[in-house]
């Protein structure tokens, strides 16, 4: 097991990563920018070094400080977090040059996986659902009309390097398309540093369902069960849930099956995600496979009683998983929401100080920040105050616990999604289990 470990990250996941190596007896160092050196996980950890000014390109994003960090401090592995380097190739690779581990897959995975064309055609190789899209990166416009006509309206172009929903277009007259495939190579290009992308027919109300997996480097490859993050905005989502209300107990079975087979074809190796759209009640299509830790993952650990961060730590350091499918026991339901620092009415961003903070507590409640009082969310990252998590023993009761919880959380000084949070939670549709990823667009109209 290792020594030491550098977190490459910052906010309430270098803190949850911080948090679970002092339960397996791992030292721990923190990186920060100039900005952040009041943060939690600076105060936390063993060992903090800055690496450079506020700006993500000239600290957080800056491969030689964090190598450096890590030399300096004799750290023997790096964990990325979600975001920032999590899935950046070189970085893995550097990683490995230097002789230090880097908690998440192997570069070439990283690279396979992360070209999500490249990651399109594999499936499709392996005869596994797909959208039915473009079959290769589309170069220019006129190519793009051509693919748009075979598929018919409406479509998607979306980045290849992409993730997070940027670079992502829908367009629905074809006299739009020359402007919104411009704008979705530009943002790619500004996002991922390439301006490859590719395009889907756009599937109408659907699903966003994701599968969590586990996979050691011994060929064992596990499913964690499902996350239904259909509520979400600008495809950023904002509640997640765990089990889908959406999935019968076949097609439950059937996509995890599935998830697991796109793990075994390209040899994957840590925590993954296998993102998937449904399509009514029971047409499923593979979108795409984040390869680090996802943002959502207290949901499954609060249904699994699993801990993610360590079973990655202990899959990076070449331990075997140490139980099965059988073993995996799910319990109740879980629901967690996204608190920003936001508007929420507008979704322009709120930097600023928090004068007051009270998070909630109770049975069912979990709270992941690393926010408080005096605390300044600063305008150079994300806008992320903290998560929310309710558990129950079924939906009614994780639902109340989590009305509960948003009327206990107290953030003063800046806007919050909180009063929004609020609204949904009472909506009569999201109560019943009747929404899609086009949610929030009809909700924000009443």
């Amino acid at each position: 097991m290792f020594r030491k470990i550098l977190i490459a990250n910052r906010g309430e996941v270098a803190l949850r990563i911080i948090r679970a190596c002092k339960e397996m007896g791992i030292a721990t160092v923190a990186v920060y920018s100039e900005a952040d050196v009041d943060s939690l996980h600076v105060r936390f950890a063993d060992e903090a070094v800055c690496v450079g000014p506020p700006e993500n390109a000239k600290s957080y994003l800056s491969i030689p400080s964090i190598i450096s960090a890590a030399e300096v401090t004799g750290a023997d592995a790096i964990h990325p977090g979600y975001g920032f380097l999590a899935e950046h190739i070189h970085f893995a690779e550097i990683c490995e040059t230097c002789g230090i581990t880097f908690i998440g897959p192997a570069p070439r995975v990283l690279k396979l996986m992360g070209d999500k064309n490249a990651a399109r055609d594999l499936v499709s190789s392996a005869g596994l659902p797909i959208i039915p899209g473009s079959e290769d990166i589309v170069r220019d416009e006129e190519e793009g009309l051509k693919v748009l006509r075979h598929l018919g309206l409406p479509v998607m172009i979306k980045a290849s390097a992409g993730g997070g929903g940027k670079g992502m277009r829908m367009v629905t007259q074809e006299v739009h398309f020359g402007k919104e495939f411009l704008a979705a190579r530009t943002e790619a290009q500004a996002a991922f540093g390439v301006p490859d992308v590719y395009i889907e027919k756009f599937i109408p109300e659907p699903r966003h369902v994701e599968i969590q997996i586990l996979a050691d480097t011994h060929g064992k490859i596990i499913q964690l069960g499902e996350r239904d993050c259909s509520i979400q905005r600008r495809h950023q989502k904002l509640i997640e849930e765990s089990p889908s209300p959406a999935l019968s107990p076949r097609l439950r079975k059937e996509m995890g099956k599935v998830a697991v087979k796109i793990a075994e074809k390209v040899g994957y190796s840590g925590t993954g995600t296998v993102e998937f759209l449904l399509h009514g009640s029971d047409q499923f299509y593979f979108m795409e496979m984040n390869t680090r830790i996802q943002v959502e993952h207290p949901v499954t650990e609060m249904q699994t009683g699993l801990d993610l961060i360590k079973e990655q730590i202990r899959i990076a350091g070449k331990e075997k998983l140490r139980f099965s499918q059988k073993d995996v026991v799910f319990e109740g339901h879980t629901i967690e929401c996204r608190v920003n620092a936001e508007d929420p009415e507008t979704f322009t961003p709120s930097p600023g100080l928090i004068t007051d903070y009270h998070q909630p507590g109770g049975p069912g409640i979990r709270v992941d920040s690393a926010a408080y009082a005096g605390y300044r969310m600063l305008p150079y990252y994300d806008s992320l105050i903290a998560k929310l998590i309710a558990h129950g023993r079924d939906r009614e009761e994780a639902l109340q616990r989590l009305r509960r919880g948003l009327e206990e959380f107290i953030i003063e000084g800046i806007k919050t999604t909180i009063p929004l949070h609020r609204r949904i939670v009472q909506d009569r549709a999201f109560i019943e289990g009747r929404f899609s990823t086009q949610y929030l667009d009809t909700f924000l109209q009443t």
